[in-house]
């Protein structure tokens, strides 16, 4: 075609004139990363000198880049929190921004169990978006075709809420799918999804995932790609099949839809949808009842190409689950963001997903990094540009938004793979601090510790302490859950803690625990109840023992409070003598504290 010599990428050949002018403005961002990086920093502060915090600041109008960085101070949260709450109240002054905040994005949550408000911009929709729209141009390089068929994804949203100020707080992907940017996309052949708008919107996650899935089943043949946002929302969707195929062939087979589904908007979808298909509905429910699902993915949806899910990170404990159910089906991930800022893509999507690295696109955000790591002194330990990094060196990302984050560590670890032209790739390491996570959830040590000393002020009236601990993520089960070891130092052996006590200390943890984590439970069911298993006495000295015969020092041996090697796991299970489950859902609603 004439585009391919007009428009010729070095990352390949494109499959469309559209897509063509996609890779080009990569080629564009990344060949002078630096020059880019220095443009938006210029961009950033002049926008908004006049904001009260650069104002702060006594910089006199000076944007240049060195004294951004020999004035302004690298912050936290914490830092700004009382600004971001006066927004949140109703200020309307530049604080931190110099255009108006249209809303906030919420991020993980903080030591106060809330979640983290982000401020945002409206501007921001439209960064979001161009990072969106070069996600398929680069799939089509790899992934041949993917304009005859349909993506069957899985997408929600979640609990929103109002600021006292006014100002909407809601996750980052629920702020994009109801904005227009979303609802009134143009058609793309290389993007269409299964799912209609009008399931994707519906509050109601047993209605929308109903709906997803039934329409789904019903373009099996068209589907060429299956994804979600994270690899625990697809192994929920594949649960959510096992429980409800009965009713989703009965209605496939009958033309009709399922009674518990009363949305109208999507009623009134669905009738331009369901039609009676007796051999699709039978196919469905014989490969459904069998007992091994190994393969289903692909038996159900015998075209699909690759997974679309975010598996590194805390995800990648999922991988071999996906891979059961997928038969070994590619997994992509295809881009890098949070609610503070998108950061960057895939750049070769269909690597294995230990290999997976993200480029930086310098236009986002500008980027700095604080090197991280043993070897990385206190003193030493001064940001570094976007352009400057090392390979194989590990740093924590620093950013510095149009929407008035100024030097905000992010708390991701990152490690350098390589350079794309002069914009870097990363890997993905961890969340800085993060002991356990099934799905959005994040919870640290210090988080768990106060958990337990809630739940175990319970057993003081058994003259019961817990002694010691320690606990991992079990994603064998569908939700994932938390599993507590706990061994016991029980006083009066004739006033044992029953089970009911025990189940109680479940969910007083659950209590204690983050409003991401609840909401998980709660209104997202994507994490199952806490469990806690009591181990024999002597269990802790014996992990001890195992743990200095592979080398560790006696004098600074200290019990982890996250296991995930299975020698030690199995030494634990061997010693259990009670299995408890937290017995309800703990509280959670989606208004804010005051």
């Amino acid at each position: 075609m004439a585009f391919d010599s007009i428009f010729s990428s070095p990352l390949g050949p494109p499959a469309c004139e559209k897509d063509a002018k996609a890779l080009q403005f990569i080629e564009e961002m990344t060949q002078n990363a630096d020059a880019v990086q220095q443009n938006v920093l210029a961009e950033i502060l002049n926008q908004n000198a006049q904001t009260e915090y650069l104002k702060r600041f006594n910089l006199d109008g000076i944007m240049d880049r060195d004294t951004f960085k020999s004035v302004i101070p690298m912050i936290t949260y914490e830092d700004l929190q009382p600004l971001i709450q006066r927004i949140a109240n109703g200020d309307r002054s530049p604080i931190l921004s110099a255009h108006p905040i249209s809303e906030f994005l919420t991020s993980s949550g903080t030591s106060a169990g809330e979640r983290k408000l982000m401020p945002t911009i409206k501007e921001e929709l439209d960064r979001r978006q161009l990072l969106y729209s070069l996600l398929m141009p680069v799939m089509n390089l790899y992934v041949k075709g993917l304009d005859k068929g349909k993506g069957l994804y899985f997408l929600f949203v979640k609990s929103e809420t109002k600021t006292p100020g006014g100002l909407l707080a809601r996750p980052v992907l629920t702020s994009y799918y109801k904005s227009e940017h979303f609802k009134t996309r143009p058609y793309d052949p290389f993007n269409v999804y299964t799912s209609p708008n009008e399931a994707i919107l519906c509050a109601d996650s047993f209605q929308s995932m109903y709906t997803q899935m039934l329409c789904g089943l019903y373009e099996s043949e068209q589907v060429l790609r299956v994804g979600a946002v994270f690899a625990s929302g697809l192994l929920r969707a594949i649960r959510f099949l096992q429980l409800n195929w009965p009713q989703l062939t009965h209605d496939i087979r009958t033309g009709s839809l399922n009674t518990k589904v009363t949305d109208p908007a999507i009623q009134e979808c669905m009738a331009q949808v369901l039609r009676p298909d007796p051999d699709l509905a039978d196919f469905i429910a014989k490969e459904c009842a069998k007992e091994n699902w190994k393969g289903i993915i692909t038996t159900i949806w015998p075209n699909t190409k690759y997974l679309d899910v975010i598996v590194t990170g805390a995800m990648a404990q999922y991988i071999p689950t996906l891979d059961y159910y997928s038969g070994g089906l590619p997994l992509a991930c295809t881009m890098y963001a949070s609610s503070e800022c998108y950061f960057g893509l895939n750049l070769t999507p269909m690597s294995k997903p230990s290999q997976v690295s993200y480029t930086i696109m310098p236009n986002m955000a500008y980027f700095e990094f604080l090197p991280h790591g043993p070897n990385s002194s206190k003193h030493a330990r001064k940001l570094v540009d976007l352009a400057d990094v090392e390979i194989g060196k590990e740093y924590e990302l620093v950013i510095t938004t149009y929407s008035g984050l100024c030097r905000y560590r992010v708390g991701d670890i990152l490690r350098v793979t390589g350079f794309y032209n002069s914009a870097p790739q990363f890997h993905f390491v961890r969340r800085k601090n993060v002991l356990l996570s099934i799905d959005s959830d994040k919870t640290d040590e210090a988080e768990l510790q106060k958990a337990v000393e809630n739940a175990s002020q319970i057993l003081q009236e058994f003259n019961t302490s817990v002694v010691e601990y320690t606990s991992y993520a079990d994603t064998n089960t569908i939700p994932g859950h938390y599993v507590m070891y706990w061994e016991l130092l029980v006083k009066d052996p004739t006033n044992f803690p029953n089970e009911k006590v025990l189940s109680q200390c479940c969910l007083v943890m659950e209590e204690s625990l983050n409003s991401v984590y609840r909401q998980c439970r709660v209104a997202d069911n994507s994490i199952g109840p806490l469990e806690i298993r009591v181990v024999k006495s002597g269990t802790f000295e014996e992990l001890m023992d195992y743990a200095i015969s592979r080398g560790a020092s006696i004098n600074q041996y200290k019990v982890p409070r996250c296991v995930t090697f299975t020698p030690v796991m199995e030494l634990l299970d061997s010693r259990v003598i009670s299995v408890h489950f937290s017995p309800s859902l703990p509280h959670w609603t989606p208004e804010r504290r005051r």
